[in-house]
């Protein structure tokens, strides 16, 4: 990927160093890889978390915000982008850091909490339709009728080796880790993981998890085709998208070794299990993995595993509904 550049051949392991190399110079990584002994009691798995709830945006997504603003010269002019909240949220930190203008199209009823941030930190936000596809149309649109640059959320190769960057420090501090497991709204994450993973010589299981209200990717990497949904049916914005993306899928089918859905009650009890347990507070996404680990337990019972916090942006009532929820419990 030669900086400049726009195309959709993935980042190799060289460009995700490189991506290292920048963006530790403005972001206070590595994030903390946290041992849960009691979460792991819980889930009858010997589990880590990767703790990107902690960096400044509170998700994992301002890894690639960072490598793209900063490193793109087709963004120095702005950009505009369309989120559910934590895309909109890496590029408007990273816009705020280097000084480029930051617009963001989010649907309506888009999460406070990340709408708030997000304008703190100087971003212009449009509401648009009812969801990220509804507003992602919009704004590739109105972005090539003003000539601006649109970053799409999942289909940008900076994006993806900024994502990847994490995987790198779980590799570094856990080398004898055997499973990754990643959540998935368009694959950024996950295929940023699957690049690393797989170039690390060691024989990592990847596994990626999407909201079975929010399956597009699932299906896109089960089909072996493009997907794209009339509705979707989730509370966990992170991971509602209707449709698949075409670069995260062709890393995906090459890296991902498992892919799992996963009910939105599940991911009250994981959130609720991560609250509980280890003390950490995740938003639907970012509990995506652990409601995984539960599901998939017995097959993961002798294995280590570290799992992605992605974000941390959840709002009281969703924390609410979460303790609400009850513990994690073995379906009669």
């Amino acid at each position: 990927m030669a900086l400049g550049e726009r195309t959709l051949a993935p980042p190799t392991l060289a460009d995700v160093h490189a991506a290292r190399a920048f963006i530790r110079q403005h972001l206070p990584l590595p994030t903390p890889l946290l041992a849960s002994d009691r979460l792991s009691a819980t889930l009858g798995v010997q589990v880590r978390l990767k703790l990107e709830s902690l960096l400044p945006t509170s998700a994992f997504k301002v890894r690639g915000g960072v490598n793209l603003v900063g490193r793109d010269p087709t963004a120095r002019a702005g950009v505009y982008g369309a989120s559910t909240g934590n895309h909109g949220g890496s590029l408007a930190w990273a816009g705020h850091r280097f000084g480029v203008p930051v617009t963001i199209f989010v649907p309506r009823n888009a999460n406070p909490v990340k709408l708030d941030a997000m304008r703190a930190l100087g971003a212009t936000i449009v509401e648009h339709g009812d969801d990220y596809d509804d507003a992602r149309i919009e704004c590739a649109r109105r972005a090539a009728v003003v000539g601006a640059r649109y970053v799409h959320s999942g289909d940008e190769p900076y994006l993806i080796a900024g994502v990847a960057t994490a995987a790198l420090e779980v590799l570094d501090a856990w080398p004898e880790v055997d499973t990754l497991i990643v959540p998935i709204g368009g694959g950024s994450g996950a295929s940023g993981t699957g690049i690393a993973a797989k170039s690390s010589g060691r024989p990592i299981e990847v596994i990626g998890v999407q909201s079975e209200g929010a399956p597009a990717a699932y299906e896109a990497w089960r089909g072996g085709h493009p997907v794209a949904r009339d509705a979707i049916h989730t509370f966990a914005e992170g991971l509602a998208t209707r449709t698949s993306f075409a670069l995260p899928q062709q890393v995906l089918r090459e890296s991902l070794d498992d892919f799992v859905l996963v009910s939105d009650d599940d991911l009250r009890r994981a959130m609720r299990a991560l609250l509980i347990d280890a003390h950490v507070v995740a938003e639907a996404a970012g509990a995506a993995a652990t409601a995984a680990t539960w599901k998939l337990r017995d097959r993961l019972r002798d294995r280590r595993v570290a799992l992605w916090v992605s974000g941390g942006n959840a709002t009281e009532p969703q924390i609410r509904d979460a303790l609400e929820a009850g513990p994690l419990v073995p379906v009669a």
